[in-house]
């Protein structure tokens, strides 16, 4: 354990309470405990105390919960005050372990202290940002899985077999002149394909935890008058905008958040696409534009009763090629047609009609599949954009050594940087600034 000072924060959330909690971190506490309550209290059991000002006046009473190192969430001595939660006394009990001797805690200083004890890895670290910051149950599942290291585990079984690979290879290689055939002679192939299988089964479940964290932006794109309002305040379930006959009626985005399935679906419902000399539906439209360069998924609405126009279609060649595109063809109770999900040209086209319902569930499975959704999110972990690109860059590597098994020295080196992207998501291989990053956006007291 590293020699550190004392530092402390309020760690419950602002406002009021029947319960606020002050946590204290650093080491050689068992004094600070004697100054502030008159007792030690026996290690990790909750133990009554009045918490006491300088002149030896109560503050606060409540409960103090003393937690010796090494045997605490950080690695160093830890005192828990629960105390009643109101601010003024919260902020009272904090200011009197700042006498005693403690500084005000950074955000996520006291994760980081459990990360640099090694108490707990960088991804299991990230996992109780996410645990505690987490939009639905599912998410909440997953990052639970990556707070009790099963995502670091799989990383670690990767790593393993990476460093047994090359170990394998550099043996080969400090043996040039035995007359063996060492692909065929060796564990080599088939090892490397069992990596790499591996290695792509963790990263589907890492991209469905990727979602599971962040959802999806959705914007609602196209010409005025397609029911673009309409099919917001349907997924919502509300009426979240406005829906008139009158074209341009939406001039700024509406955002709403949904959840299906547990994923958080952004929409933006944004306003429709035409020329026009209207000063403020002209700024709307530029806002449109800037919504669509920002989204996961597009969907573009036309009416079902004129299908796909030449207007439409120019539309379509506006838009940006990179983001994932799905027509959905509104007012289909209107043209009398069914709901229904069809493909043509290479393009997902949804039938549906806003104002009845029918065919919302048709988009619903779309956007899943668009998402990479498999099913219920059960195996999910819930990965953030660092680790989706350590995954990639390793996977990159793994394909790349494949293809260098004829000249062995070339293949071990992929295998090494493959292995450091890896370890790269547990913080072995992690910069202080980076690591300055990650913990600097966790909330005060974690």
């Amino acid at each position: 354990m590293k020699p550190a000072d004392t530092i402390a924060a309020i760690a419950t959330p602002p406002g009021r309470g029947g319960i606020g909690v002050v946590r204290v971190s650093g080491n050689a506490l068992a004094d600070f405990a004697r100054k502030l309550t008159k007792q030690l209290p026996r290690p990790r059991h909750a133990t009554r105390a009045d918490f006491l000002a300088t002149d030896g006046q109560p503050l606060d009473s409540g409960l103090i919960l003393y937690f010796p190192a090494p045997h605490s969430f950080t690695g160093e001595d830890v005192l828990e005050l629960h105390g009643h939660g109101g601010p003024v006394v919260m902020h009272a009990l904090l200011a009197r372990c700042v006498e005693l001797g403690a500084r005000l805690a950074e955000p996520g200083e006291f994760s980081r202290r459990a990360f640099e004890n090694d108490k707990i890895d960088l991804a299991q670290a990230e996992g109780i940002a996410d645990l505690i910051e987490a939009a639905s149950a599912q998410a909440a599942r997953a990052a639970l899985r990556s707070l009790s290291g099963e995502f670091s585990t799989a990383v670690r079984a990767l790593t393993d077999g990476l460093i047994d690979l090359r170990g394998l290879i550099e043996a080969t290689l400090d043996f040039p002149d035995e007359e063996i055939d060492p692909l065929a002679d060796t564990d080599i192939v088939p090892r490397l394909a069992r990596l790499r299988a591996a290695l792509a089964s963790l990263r589907t479940r890492a991209r469905e935890g990727s979602v599971l964290r962040s959802g999806l932006t959705i914007v609602l794109a196209g010409l005025p008058n397609v029911g673009k309002s309409s099919l917001l305040n349907r997924l919502a379930g509300a009426e979240r905008a406005i829906v008139t006959e009158i074209a341009g009626t939406t001039r700024d985005a509406v955002r709403e958040t949904i959840q299906v399935e547990g994923i958080p679906l952004h929409i933006i419902d944004t306003a429709g696409l035409r020329d026009t000399e209207d000063v403020v539906e002209r700024i709307g439209i530029a806002r449109t534009w800037q919504e669509i360069e920002k989204a996961d998924v597009i969907l573009q609405l036309v009416d079902a009763r004129s299908g796909v126009t030449p207007a439409d279609r120019a539309v379509a060649a506006r838009l940006p090629a990179g983001i994932e595109r799905v027509v959905v063809e509104n007012k289909a109770d209107l043209a009398g047609l069914p709901a229904a999900r069809y493909e043509e040209h290479g393009q997902v086209h949804l039938r549906l009609a806003a104002k009845t319902g029918e065919g919302t569930g048709l988009l619903h499975d779309e956007l899943l599949r668009v998402a990479g959704w498999r099913g219920h999110g059960e195996d999910a972990l819930l990965a953030r954009a660092r680790h989706l690109e350590a995954l990639a860059e390793a996977e990159t590597r793994l394909a790349a050594a494949d293809g260098q098994l004829r000249q062995l020295e070339l293949a071990a080196e992929e295998l090494r940087l493959a292995q450091q992207a890896l370890s790269r998501i547990t913080g072995e291989f992690t910069a202080a600034d980076l690591l300055g990053a990650i913990f600097g956006r966790f909330c005060i007291g974690k």
